[in-house]
């Protein structure tokens, strides 16, 4: 029999992974704040209590959590990140793409086809 923490997903403490939130991937627990979402303010600079600013909702043991659970899981979590690099790269790629198909001015509604294409938040047409 799987233990109670199992059950709920939690990997780690604090950190749980559960199929359908955040992907799978680790996050904290009670939150959809993903562990990379911590390590990247970590790679900007932030100090814990920084992260607490950005996040109110967590406490400090749940960031600290989520830094220990990086470093005990670097492999894991790099992955992550360069997986996510990789989809954002892909994802402006396409936009750019479908918008040079389109003369710099892509339609109000795209056609069935293209739909899946995702705008850039605060993009605007060239004028």
């Amino acid at each position: 029999m799987e233990s109670w923490t199992k059950n709920r997903g939690y990997v780690y403490p604090h950190i749980t992974k559960v199929e359908g939130v955040c992907g799978g991937r680790p996050c904290i627990d009670g939150t959809r704040v993903r562990v990379v979402n911590i390590v990247a303010l970590k790679k900007e600079g932030y100090t814990p209590e920084q992260m607490l600013e950005e996040y109110p909702d967590l406490n400090l043991a749940q960031v600290h959590a989520a830094l220990t659970y990086y470093y005990d899981h670097k492999e894991e979590i790099d992955a992550i990140i360069e997986s996510d690099r990789r989809a954002f790269e892909n994802t402006h790629q396409e936009w750019e793409d479908y918008v040079e198909r389109h003369g710099g001015n892509p339609p109000e509604v795209p056609a069935p086809e293209d739909r899946h294409i995702s705008k850039p938040a605060g993009w605007q047409p060239q004028r």
